[in-house]
């Protein structure tokens, strides 16, 4: 029995200094794009590398997580999950492995801010192609995501940012950025097809705080949601580009506005050792925990890749007043794995 005991005691030293000679390696590498993680199943280091999907997405179907992104030069990727921590690249089943190729839809290039949504048994993508809203269509999560009609939602102007919000009376709502002395966040109802729209383009927001000068005029990735009958609105300030991009919010209680920002944005801006934090989207996870994802430099001193992170959401009330909307600062860091 004591022999029993002393071998497995040996076996949990040598792990442990594999573990150490390993992880002492990468830091002799200056293995400065990757984290590192210890496989709680196994005892062995699990390296991933940070996830480089700007204006990211998340799609919770069939218990799996799928994240979207700006990223890939002909189209749109997609990462697969099953616990928000871990990803790896999904098989989009478009062309060269995305999950829309710029082969099926409008345009040659900039495809940006995808979001996609299961409504009535079929996926929709919303997305930006040459700075104008577009939305494509899939039987899967994983595409190919098409346009039977190649052109974009809104062929007069330039536009982009398109997301969707679907009330509880089952109305539809495209909330999305023009190019209007700046970028401004406006909205316009859908019709059923949720492809097409159906009433005019009214105005939401637009840059008022002084936070949001640091430069340029940019009000702009905005993502709605309902809670106790106020709808809220997130919203990126400031250029991607600048230190200073971050997210606030504003509330109205019908989604035509009047829309009131809150006086204490932003709400996150600068989190730990993040900079340059915004253009956020909000999912409930599997638990029902309302979470928050974004996109952030890769470092002080390089903008490129940004990278994907994720937060809790959570609501204070406030007497009087709508209940107050709060990002959590403890963000989680996805990586990818093989």
């Amino acid at each position: 029995m004591k022999m029993v005991i002393i071998k497995s005691k040996m076996i949990c030293i040598v792990k442990i200094f594999v573990i150490l000679i390993f992880l002492y390696t990468l830091t002799l590498c200056g293995s400065n794009d990757r984290d590192i993680d210890i496989d709680q199943k196994s005892d062995r280091p699990l390296i991933g590398k940070k996830i480089a999907l700007a204006d990211p997405f998340i799609l919770l179907f069939n218990d799996l997580y799928y994240a979207y992104g700006t990223g890939a030069n002909n189209g749109i990727k997609v990462m697969v999950s099953s616990d928000l921590k871990y990803w790896s690249k999904g098989k989009g089943k478009a062309d060269e492995g995305l999950a829309l190729h710029k082969n099926d839809v409008f345009g040659d290039k900039w495809f940006w801010a995808p979001e996609v949504y299961h409504v009535d048994g079929e996926f929709i993508m919303y997305f930006s192609s040459e700075e104008h809203t577009c939305a494509a269509i899939s039987d899967s999560p994983l595409g190919p995501f098409v346009q039977t009609v190649k052109k974009p939602m809104i062929e007069r102007e330039k536009s982009i940012d398109n997301t969707l919000f679907i009330d509880d009376d089952g109305k539809k709502y495209m909330f999305f950025d023009r190019f209007d002395g700046g970028l401004n966040i406006c909205v316009a109802e859908l019709n059923d097809d949720c492809m097409s729209i159906k009433g005019p383009v009214v105005s939401c927001i637009r840059v008022s705080q002084d936070w949001e000068r640091v430069w340029p005029t940019v009000n702009e990735g905005c993502f709605v949601i309902k809670h106790n009958g106020t709808y809220y609105m997130t919203y990126s300030a400031n250029s991607y580009e600048s230190q200073s991009y971050g997210i606030g919010y504003a509330v109205a209680t019908s989604p035509f506005g009047p829309w009131t920002k809150y006086p204490d944005n932003p709400i996150l801006q600068k989190p730990g050792d993040l900079v340059g934090v915004g253009h956020s989207a909000m999912f409930y996870d599997k638990n029902g925990q309302l979470k928050i994802v974004f996109h952030a430099h890769h470092s002080k001193k390089s903008i490129h890749p940004r990278e994907m992170y994720i937060s809790d959401v959570t609501f204070i009330p406030v007497n009087g007043a709508p209940d107050r909307l709060v990002i959590s600062d403890k963000y989680m860091t996805p990586l990818e794995v093989e």
